[in-house]
């Protein structure tokens, strides 16, 4: 049905679903988690404010399971490259990510105030370094990463954790942060009762602020102080997956390309930043049901800004960039994505129709009142 360079597009595009649902659907519960102990003053509001999460989390884990099982199908050298060369700092996202379920679990098994703080601060390390821990890695892909392909076609990681730690990545990691303690403030002040709620909106605001500010930092770096890579002459996009048959030049603003042949992307920024504004005036009108749905358009606005930029590299080489991956020559076999995507067609509509369900029986605010009426604590 499907040519091979279709098969590669359409993966390269439901590669961005995945990471577009995993950053709008976990995104606020990591912001939630980031922000619950400062907007919640008392055990009870911070427990009302994790009961808003605790029912879902583990759902909205399926599209990060998802995104990690297509990148290791579909594209195998990105797994191979990625998960290899950035073991350390995936060891530590997912060390943050355990600290959720068993902070959930843990911190109302006593009373004393010092173990229910000592849990509240383990839950905040686990919202708030994979939020920034995310946005650096992007940070990085436009910065290159230090890897190359040897003899035996296997990419070979030559940098450090430390070096990951670039002030661009950084910036871009205050940017991931900030979107989703935006993104979290919104879902908190839908989801939970006073005052809870209306703290929220005050630090969803803030957030919204301070995300439509450090977009614009990084942004304007990624333009005038960061060379984006460009690959030289004709790359066949129906060819054996083979980085090392093109050539990639690093030219200034070289990121800047897709926009420049496609002006359409400059929608993508631009809907970042109203919706964040959008999310701003909404929460001060207190209309949380619509802050939380302009939230989650500018969480997928900045992912989309990011994929489109960086189009069509999946990982360039800093060392290397003749050798950096893109969607024409690190994917799988034509039959395997083809099986892919049958399976694909059938499974992601089930998955949001289950999403949907979920969120529509749990539906309505957590109150204090509810917190105090709960038998198991």
């Amino acid at each position: 049905m499907f040519d091979y360079e279709a098969l590669r597009v359409i993966w390269w595009l439901l590669l961005g679903v995945l990471l577009i649902g995993f950053a709008v659907m976990d995104g606020f519960d990591l912001g939630v988690g980031a922000l619950f102990r400062f907007i919640g003053k008392t055990d009870e509001e911070r427990r009302a404010l994790l009961e808003t999460i605790e029912p879902v989390w583990d759902g909205n884990q399926v599209w990060f399971i998802l995104g990690g099982g297509a990148i290791f199908a579909a594209w195998p050298l990105l797994y191979a490259a990625s998960f290899s060369g950035l073991y350390f700092a995936m060891l530590l996202i997912l060390v943050a990510l355990i600290l959720r379920p068993v902070g959930f679990v843990f911190r109302n098994k006593l009373s004393d105030p010092r173990w229910r703080n000592l849990w509240d601060w383990a839950l905040f390390v686990g919202g708030a370094v994979p939020s920034l821990l995310f946005g650096v890695a992007f940070g990085n892909l436009f910065l290159g990463l230090p890897f190359h392909i040897d003899e035996m076609a296997r990419p070979v990681y030559t940098g450090s954790f430390f070096g990951l730690l670039h002030p661009f990545a950084l910036v871009a990691g205050l940017v991931s942060l900030s979107m989703l303690l935006m993104h979290g403030g919104s879902y908190a002040a839908l989801k939970a009762g006073e005052p809870m709620a209306q703290r929220a909106r005050g630090a969803g605001q803030l957030a919204a602020l301070l995300f439509m500010v450090l977009f614009s930092v990084a942004g304007l770096w990624l333009v005038f102080g960061i060379d984006g890579h460009r690959i030289v002459g004709e790359l066949d996009p129906n060819g054996p997956s083979n980085p090392l048959r093109k050539s990639v030049e690093v030219v200034s603003g070289g990121w800047m390309q897709n926009a420049s042949q496609w002006p359409l992307i400059w929608l993508a920024p631009v809907a970042a930043y109203a919706a964040a504004l959008l999310t701003i005036v909404l929460l001060r009108a207190r209309r949380d049901g619509l802050a939380f749905i302009t939230s989650s358009l500018s969480v997928a606005s900045v992912i989309l800004t990011a994929g489109l930029s960086l189009f069509p590299f999946l990982m360039p080489s800093s060392t290397e960039p003749g050798h950096g991956l893109t969607v024409w020559d690190a994917s799988s076999s034509k039959l395997t994505l083809g099986i892919m995507l049958a399976m694909a067609l059938i499974f992601v509509p089930i998955i949001l129709a289950y999403t949907a369900w979920v969120f529509r029986v749990l539906r309505g605010r957590v109150t204090l009142e509810h917190v105090r009426n709960s038998s198991h604590y």
